[in-house]
This record gives structure tokens, sequence and C-alpha cells, in this order.
């Protein structure tokens, strides 16, 4: 039998919070709960849920910099997180997915909406976790390890630049426009600048290039992006 996918949801709003655990709990997962950035910090390297519903504002430590620890550590970096904010500004949206969150939710949102979007985000999670190895070339990224090489050597890459390398690996060969790597790295309905594309493309290209090595990634003007 499949264990329940196990849901963290950290929010000090006693409201919202039971709000989140009660359609969790109704949807078939299995839910925990912290209320400060701390506690949250600690459930999340202990119990290793599946993804982490995250706010931005918290008490004691900011869901920002819960965010960046997370992503920091080997055994947390690949947990799913979806981060809540009061907070709806473009620039805000840009921070939140730059420091490693896969989802940017406004509030108040659509309890709905957001269901749906956790259960894109652990579809797309398993995925890439069963994904094994993908190959292009002297490029070897190891998607259940969460590790890439080039020409033998590893290489550190971010997670959304992971996640890039991933998508232009799988449709090597093909132009992908900015619109459609926002929707497949970023996530659909996520409202951020198509530029901030252009600044992860060009760290994912500088990491690849970093031990020597031709470019793999061409630009073709006015269009996007092709690996190879």
């Amino acid at each position: 039998m499949q264990a329940r996918p196990k849901i963290l949801i950290v929010e000090d709003e006693p409201a919202q919070r039971e709000i989140l655990l009660y359609h969790l709990k109704k949807a078939g997962f299995e839910a925990l709960w912290a209320e400060n950035g701390e506690e949250g910090l600690l459930l999340a390297q202990e119990s290793l849920p599946d993804m982490l519903i995250l706010d931005w504002m918290l008490p004691k430590l900011s869901g920002l910099e819960v965010c960046r620890r997370l992503r920091a550590h080997q055994d947390t970096k690949h947990i799913p997180i979806i981060l809540l904010s009061a907070r709806s500004e473009e620039a805000d949206k840009v921070q939140g997915l730059d420091i490693g969150a896969d989802d940017y939710v406004a509030k108040p949102y659509s309890v709905i909406e957001l269901m749906a979007r956790v259960k894109t985000q652990l579809r797309r999670n398993r995925a890439s976790l069963l994904g094994a190895q993908l190959r292009f070339q002297d490029i070897v990224l190891d998607a259940a390890a969460h590790k890439v090489f080039r020409a033998g050597m590893e290489i550190k890459l971010g997670p959304k630049e992971f996640k890039l390398l991933a998508t232009f690996i799988e449709k090597h060969g093909r132009v992908l426009s900015r619109n459609q790597l926002l929707d497949q790295v970023w996530g659909q309905n996520i409202y951020v600048d198509s530029r901030t594309v252009d600044v992860h493309v060009g760290r994912l290209r500088k990491s690849l290039m970093q031990h020597g090595g031709d470019n793999p990634l061409r630009t073709v003007r006015g269009t996007g992006y092709a690996l190879g």
C-alpha cells in the first residue's frame, strides 16, 4: 500500500491553518503543522515531508529564510515549497521564486486552486525523482540524486537551474520560448517577468561552462532558447 503524501503547513494564523489542515486531510494527505518559522524548519528537517505550504510572514524566522535554509541542505533541497503571502507585487513573487519556492500563491487565495497546485507540484516532483538519469552529450543529470555532471565533473545548480536543464535535455534540439520555460519550470499562472528566464538561463550557461567546454545553450533571437 502506497504511503499518503505528507504535507507540512507552516502558518501562524490559526484560522488559515485549520482550513488547510481540513482540506488536505479531506484530499487524502497526511498533514503536519507548525506555527512559526523555527518550528517549521526543524519539523521539515526531522520529518522530510513531501511538500511544504509555507507562509512568508512568520514569527521567529521568515518563510523566505526557512526556504533558503531548506534549499541549502542536501536532505531537504528537493522538497517542493508553495509560498503563501499577502504580498502580491511581481517583485515579491520573483524574490520568492528566486529563493527557491516552486510556486507562489497570493492571499487571499482559493482553497480549491491551492489544492490543485499542491497536486501539480507533487506530480512534478515524483516524475522528476522517477526519471533516473537524463543525458545530452557529456552532460548527465541524475534526477534521483539531484546532481549534474559535465565531462565527469560535478556542477552545482540551484533548484530553478536544475529544472531548466532537465527541461532542456528532455526537449533537446527544440527551441523553447520564454513562456514555455516559465510554464515548465515556474508553473502555469505564475506571473513573473519573462526576463527572469533570461537571468536563470544565464546562470545555467555559466555553470555548465565553469570547467571548460563549449556553450551548449543556443539563444534564438526573438524566440527563446535551445539545447544543442
